[in-house]
């Protein structure tokens, strides 16, 4: 008998289809082997698959995979699979709290516009020294670095980050997730880019847990705990940071691109 699966896919942290990050959703009735998981986010090839199911207590269970790991947090896929519940699946309340492995409850509100996201603050200390991989795959002369679940650099301008043309294969030899680069923005409070090659992802379009890091920094550099921004990849997309002591609130949009079928056995 064939296994079929529903699978949508939604461009999240923006109202506009083919803008910001897309990710895949995958609604299951039951949790499917770890591999198999694995294998189906290989084969969608986007930064992050989002499955989803109801675990023993009767809570969402969320879990997020790269086409090469899964990984501890996911901004964009979490916003997907809010959407989804959202506006495909009928959720009723206007509020989902998913349960994950590493990071705990993460809590999703819909908005007269948008969606809200609370997520954890995770406020990058300062490197004593910058690695020479950051450097060297960067392929700049960087004097501020700083540390959390990802490296943040930090640069003068807009400009320098736009003009970024790292070399991938040196930096995934870092230890960390991946590497935050930013800087002001023009006409956002501040903007960046994210590439984690070591995950598979090279450069990721919009991303919502980086922003749990450099949204805090620019936080305390700018004396303000609201702050807009800009991720410029290709892609581009936007949102709005609100943060406190413990949380990130992570304000963007998301659009379905597409609902379709995969067969799984």
């Amino acid at each position: 008998m064939s296994n079929w699966l529903t699978i949508y896919q939604v461009d999240a942290f923006t109202n506009q289809l083919f803008k910001g990050n897309p990710a895949a959703v995958v609604p299951l009735t039951e949790w499917l082997d770890d591999e198999l998981l694995q294998k189906i986010a290989a084969e969608n090839n986007l930064s992050e698959t989002a499955f989803f199911a109801l675990d023993e207590q009767g809570e969402l269970l969320l879990r997020w995979f790269t086409p090469t790991s899964e990984v501890e947090l996911c901004g964009h896929a979490t916003l997907a699979t809010a959407h989804v519940l959202f506006e495909e699946m009928g959720f009723g309340d206007d509020q989902i709290t998913f349960q994950t492995k590493y990071k705990g409850p993460l809590t999703v509100t819909k908005e007269s516009e948008g969606y809200s996201m609370a997520f954890p603050n995770l406020k990058p200390e300062a490197v004593a020294e910058v690695p020479q991989a950051i450097s060297s795959g960067l392929q700049l002369e960087i004097s501020e670095t700083l540390v959390s679940d990802d490296y943040l650099v930090v640069l003068p301008s807009e400009e320098d980050v736009r003009a970024i043309s790292p070399d991938f294969k040196i930096l995934a030899q870092l230890d960390r997730r991946g590497v935050i680069v930013t800087a002001p923005g023009k006409d956002v409070d501040f903007v960046s880019r994210y590439f984690a090659p070591a995950f598979g992802i090279d450069e990721d379009p919009v991303t919502g847990s980086a922003h749990c890091v450099s949204a805090p920094f620019w936080a305390e550099k700018l004396g303000k705990q609201t702050l807009t921004a800009r991720q410029v990849s290709e892609r581009e997309g936007e949102l709005a940071c609100i943060v406190s002591d413990q949380v990130v609130t992570l304000k963007g949009d998301a659009v379905l691109y597409m609902k379709g079928s995969i067969l799984v056995a």
